[in-house]
């Protein structure tokens, strides 16, 4: 029987106590830089072998060279006299038959070594350097008929590859068919949380504050809406310290006036998420996002059966029902792939049986994205030229989340979740306007007093 009383762990501060305490299935932990993520993982590894004779554990990293210093030299250090390493597999064994096995993931092809294991908990350090799809490839390999805990136990920061799937489940707490909200908890991290690092290195807070503000938002305050890459950047979900109509693009809904416009934007989604969007236009050409419908085809997700029969049909309701839309003559703006016919009828027939008709939209890319843009900014009234409002989730959702294209610099990465964003596209190409001859910059100041110290933002107050 091993004793813990021969190990000298540490003492966890609240939050990586909280942590070791959870008992979800699946337990994300951190949200910025220097928040002891690295060490709850190896104390939690070690308990969890130390209780569960002949449990396998399994650390996952993104390379192997981040396994050996972040894991494997600390572990095999801690747990001498107890356990035993094995550098051709991996592995470290303790007395018990416990074992901690270490892997690593940097490519679709470096999944093959997990096929077909079996595994009681996996370590997932830094997920969000993880794609969603290999996720979900490891999470189906912790199973088992035995009776110890099978969870998967993350560590994460804004930024990197898989901030969207982490973001979507953890921060934002948006669940697909089969997903249980209650499996999932979250625990934030700061390196204020981190007593000992602020000990040892004071100076490590000190260089987060004097990162560029995005950077800072992301690293030291844990913000999940700011990361690099953005290629969206522009785009402003009510900072707090801006009033509800300044400098931002996310505004509380109200009653849309009767003789506005609508627009109906819509993006189709070959087994992938589809959206529909409606726009109202007010006297000034300023659009505001009021509605949106938005999910999944039928095709790879069956208990959604989001067939398209049943697509339109749903916005055939919506516009013979909701207020904001009965009795409008509505325009419709279309992916232009739903007229393809691909050898069977093409998508935009189940729209004409519903009395749902569109327009091919202009699906220029480089040009489209240019109008996006400029609905964006702000002039120098603080306005942008189109609002969204607060209850379109997903539009606020996946927006911040795209990133540039590592192909085409001037275009977005189309492997992400960019339905939304084509919609947006769609909409703004068949109402193209010129760019503002005044607007201010795209980030609002970090320091308040750069605001008095400008005669150019002295329209602006703080809330």
């Amino acid at each position: 029987m091993i004793s813990i009383k021969q190990l000298s762990l540490g003492i966890p501060n609240p939050k990586q106590a909280e942590f070791l305490q959870d008992t979800h299935k699946y337990v994300a932990f951190g949200g910025a830089r220097g928040g002891g993520k690295s060490w709850a993982v190896r104390v939690k590894a070690i308990l969890l072998a130390i209780k569960f004779p002949k449990i396998k554990i399994l650390i996952v990293r993104k390379t192997l060279s981040e396994l050996r210093n972040n894991h494997i030299t600390p572990l095999v250090s801690a747990t001498n006299g107890i356990a035993v390493y094995n550098d051709s597999k991996k592995e470290l064994t303790f007395k018990n038959k416990s074992t901690i096995r270490f892997g690593y993931c940097s490519c679709q092809a470096d999944l093959t070594q997990y096929q077909g294991s079996e595994w009681d908990v996996i370590f997932l350090d830094e997920a969000t350097q993880l794609r969603e799809e290999w996720f979900d490839e490891l999470k189906v390999t912790v199973r088992g008929v035995n009776d110890f805990p099978k969870r998967v136990y993350l560590t994460c920061n804004p930024g990197g590859v898989g901030h969207s799937w982490v973001k979507r489940l953890f921060i934002d707490r948006i669940y697909k068919e089969g997903e249980d909200p209650c499996d999932y908890s979250f625990i934030r991290s700061l390196v204020s949380d981190n007593k000992a690092l602020m000990e040892k290195n004071p100076d490590y807070a000190k260089q987060l504050s004097s990162l560029p503000p995005k950077l800072k938002k992301a690293w030291l305050e844990g913000d999940w809406n700011i990361f690099e890459g953005q290629f969206f950047e522009d785009f402003i979900d009510a900072p707090e310290h801006y009033s509800d109509r300044l400098y931002t693009n996310v505004i509380e809904p109200f009653e849309v006036p009767h003789d506005w416009n609508i627009v109906r934007s819509f993006d189709w989604g070959f087994a992938k998420p589809f959206d529909c969007s409606w726009w109202a236009i007010d006297y000034e050409g300023r659009a505001y996002l009021i509605l949106q419908f938005y999910g999944c085809t039928g095709v790879a997700n069956e208990g959604l059966k989001w067939h398209a029969e049943k697509v339109f049909a749903e916005i055939h309701r919506i516009e013979t029902e909701h207020r904001w839309l009965k009795g409008k003559k509505i325009t419709g703006i279309a992916d232009p792939s739903i007229w393809s016919e691909d050898g069977g009828l093409p998508i935009i027939a189940s729209a004409d049986r519903h009395q749902v008709y569109f327009q091919k939209a202009d699906n220029s890319r480089i040009p489209g994205w240019m109008q996006v843009h400029y609905r964006l900014s702000f002039d120098e009234d603080g306005k942008p030229m189109v609002y969204f409002f607060n209850t379109c989730k997903h539009a606020i959702r996946t927006l911040p989340l795209l990133q540039y294209s590592a192909v085409n610099p001037e275009d977005l990465d189309t492997s992400q979740e960019d339905h939304f964003a084509d919609s947006f596209r769609y909409f703004c190409m068949s109402r193209p306007i010129a760019p503002s001859k005044n607007t201010l910059q795209k980030t609002p100041p970090d320091d308040p007093l750069e605001l008095l110290s400008d005669k150019k933002y002295r329209l602006y107050s703080y809330v």
